[in-house]
């Protein structure tokens, strides 16, 4: 059907009971437009009316329940300061009080002695006896009863319910939208065929029972298929992204693994690399070698190689007479790639550049010259790296450290460094992501993770310890300094309360002077509003060992590595995330030393508050860390997804719907393999709401 014929399409503005002062706030607030859209706001909560029950099942509850009950006596009772009407309703098990504080003349004029009504209303318990309080009711027929339904409650704003556009008013215009709607209007893009062979409910048929459910079964069968569609499309339009991109973008062929490569991997590498590092450097070795350009994300906890793997995936394009850069999203963490691969390559013939915002005048100028002439074969930097006045000579692949640091824009503009031929895109981060939000965040990259520490890795004993412990935490911290340790303190520095954040760091650094006092002790203070000239001075004293304790904020959670500091103690645990908690602890543990990483918080801990320190204190494992993340968080709080088709999900979760979203990806993949380009005639209605998708949003996924 023409999408300009289907009345789907009609502007809620000519629904009755809506006009144009309604319609104009339900687009504001909702985003509701037409008709379809209206039909696709879905309940987020059901009141369930199928059951009945009798006035002795009653009992105290935060669920309302409903019963039929003769009203036996009305009578209304002039309090000091308000009226009230009271009620006594009765049925064969018993009676029951109702009162009303508000709207007691209308109530009074519906409500007549010696009739039945049907109740619905929570039960609360009042000196010993239950009783009800401004129930809903309506007088009783056999037919109003068989009419029940699980009653749909819809997401609203203040706005909409102060100007009536409550979920009553919602459930009328829904039904007012199905009444004017024929089989064939319904957009039902999975078609008759997958809807049978998957054994679901028809699209038509989910979409009215989503709303208008008269059983819990009904309900269930709605939202499995609902849900289902919601998944596969998501997955769908990944798969095609990534088949489409295959297919259209080329890549240089990295044909051989040289000298480079085989001198660095059998004489400079003092270690034997994991199982895990092995298996994702011949994955991107394989993908290299295809002739398509790469686009892998890759992801492994703090520590386990990641930036070994990227090496020698650098040292294979230039085997193959390629230039390879690499990214970081901060200075220090820039500096400190260069100087350990700088000093990694001395003898190999390999000239490794540096480039940043602070290389400036001859030397800058030297190192771009050089850049272009392909004399330097690796550049690391920050990102000064995009700038157009950074020309390669032929840049054959683009590494990028925690990507999710950097916008998407940021990223692509990696693209135009290459003339013809785009170089191959690796981005690394060290925010373990749960299996099922790499699938929706990340569906359309290929995904490496290196889930293996290198052997001899020392555990991080984790404790948490409450503010009353203070005396005890000093004390150790002089013991790890004695040792000649070195020891960090972290702040939060939360953007609402900045000031009082920053107040809490000031307090600790002075409170911490009077009990480590110079000069028999340094310490460094590092936070977000020092100049950045400032903030690297701080740091490099501690990273060269001349302050033995460094007060921060969350700066220093990517880019400080120090092996000598031992002791990470975190204030105010309770207030940071587990992805940020798992972090901070990674930056100690690096030496051969014992590490410890002390979680501080006061006694007054949210649930989800404990949840995170129990978890903290019980795994070091950043994949299980990350999926007790994304369950208390959600999706849209993990950090670099705010952006994903994740958000687009308006029934499934992808916590709740893991085995659902592997389903439905398998399905997907198995369309794209049998037609890659959905043009067989089954598969056009697909390819159709593929291409609606795209309109919304772009797709930066192919970017990475």
């Amino acid at each position: 059907m023409d999408p300009s014929k289907n009345p789907l399409f009609t502007s809620i503005e000519f629904l009755k009971g809506v006009g144009p002062n309604r319609a104009s706030l339900l687009t504001k607030e909702l985003d509701i437009r037409t008709w379809n859209d209206l039909i696709h706001h879905f309940p987020f909560r059901y009141i369930d009316k199928t059951q009945m029950y009798s006035v002795s099942d009653l009992k105290q509850s935060d669920v309302a329940v409903q019963f039929k009950a003769t009203v036996t006596r009305l009578s209304i009772t002039k309090g000091k300061f308000k009226r009230r009407l009271t009620a006594t309703l009765r049925d064969q098990t018993g009676t029951i009080r109702a009162t009303w504080f508000q709207g007691i003349n209308w109530v009074a004029e519906k409500l007549v002695e010696g009739r039945e009504y049907l109740f619905f209303a929570k039960a609360s318990n009042y000196k010993g006896a239950i009783s009800i309080s401004h129930p809903e009711f309506e007088e009783y027929t056999v037919d109003k009863l068989k009419s029940k339904t699980l009653e749909p409650v819809y997401p609203s704003t203040e706005l909409l319910t102060k100007t009536g556009l409550e979920s009553k008013l919602k459930r009328t215009l829904i039904k007012q939208v199905f009444s004017k709607l024929k089989p064939e209007h319904f957009l039902d893009y999975l078609g008759p065929t997958y809807t049978e062979k998957l054994k679901l409910s028809s699209h038509a048929s989910a979409l009215y029972n989503i709303h208008f459910p008269k059983s819990e079964e009904d309900l269930q069968r709605a939202q499995a298929r609902l849900k289902f569609e919601e998944l596969f499309f998501l997955q769908l339009g990944m798969i095609f992204n990534q088949q489409q991109r295959k297919a259209k973008l080329k890549g240089a062929v990295f044909a051989k693994v040289g000298d480079k490569f085989m001198k660095y991997f059998n004489e400079k590498i003092p270690f034997e690399l994991t199982g895990a590092q092995k298996k994702v450097i011949k994955e991107i070795r394989n993908d290299l070698g295809s002739g398509i350009q790469m686009n892998r994300l890759l992801q492994g906890d703090v520590g386990s190689g990641k930036t070994m793997v990227a090496l020698l995936v650098m040292l294979l394009a230039n085997d193959n007479g390629y230039q390879a850069c690499m990214m970081a999203p901060t200075e220090i963490l820039a500096q400190q790639h260069y100087t350990s691969i700088a000093e990694q390559m001395k003898g190999m013939g390999i000239h490794v550049g540096f480039l940043s915002g602070s290389v400036k005048g001859k030397r800058r100028a030297e190192v771009l010259k050089l850049l272009k002439e392909g004399v330097i074969h690796i550049l690391i930097g920050t990102h000064a790296l995009i700038e157009d006045w950074v020309v390669f000579k032929q840049l054959g692949v683009a590494i990028i450290d925690e990507q999710h640091r950097f916008g998407v824009a940021q990223r692509a503009a990696l693209w135009s460094k290459t003339e013809g031929i785009a170089p191959h895109i690796l981005v690394m981060t060290a925010t373990p992501i749960p299996r099922t939000l790499a699938l929706t965040a990340y569906g359309d990259l290929e995904v490496s993770t290196i889930d293996e520490l290198p052997p001899g890795r020392k555990p991080i004993k984790t404790v948490h310890m409450y503010d009353t412990r203070r005396v005890d935490l000093n004390n150790f911290i002089e013991t790890e300094i004695k040792k000649g340790r070195q020891v960090y303190i972290v702040y939060p520095l939360i953007e609402e309360s900045s000031k009082l954040d920053l107040q809490n760091l000031e307090d600790g650094y002075e409170r911490l002077l009077q009990r480590f006092p110079r000069p028999k002790y340094q310490i460094s203070v590092v936070h977000g509003k020092l100049k950045a000239a400032d903030k690297e001075s701080e740091m490099q004293r501690f990273v060269r060992g001349e302050t033995q304790i460094m007060v921060a904020t969350t700066v220093i959670e990517v880019g400080v590595n120090v092996p000598n500091a031992s002791v990470m103690i975190i204030e105010n645990s309770e207030r940071f995330g587990l992805s940020q908690l798992h972090q901070l602890r990674g930056r100690v543990g690096r030496g051969s030393e014992k590490s410890y990483c002390i979680l501080m918080s006061g006694y007054n801990l949210s649930i989800n508050g404990k949840k995170r320190l129990e978890t903290m204190v019980r795994t070091q494992d950043g994949f299980e860390i990350a999926e007790v993340d994304l369950e208390l968080r959600g999706p849209g709080n993990i950090e670099g997804t705010q952006q994903s088709g994740v958000m687009d999900l308006n029934l499934a979760s992808i916590v709740k719907d893991q085995e659902l979203m592997i389903y439905a990806r398998n399905i997907a993949k198995s369309i794209i393999h049998d037609d890659p380009f959905l043009q067989k005639d089954i598969h056009i209605p697909m390819h159709n709401k593929l291409k609606t998708m795209r309109n919304y949003r772009k797709n930066w996924g192919r970017i990475s």
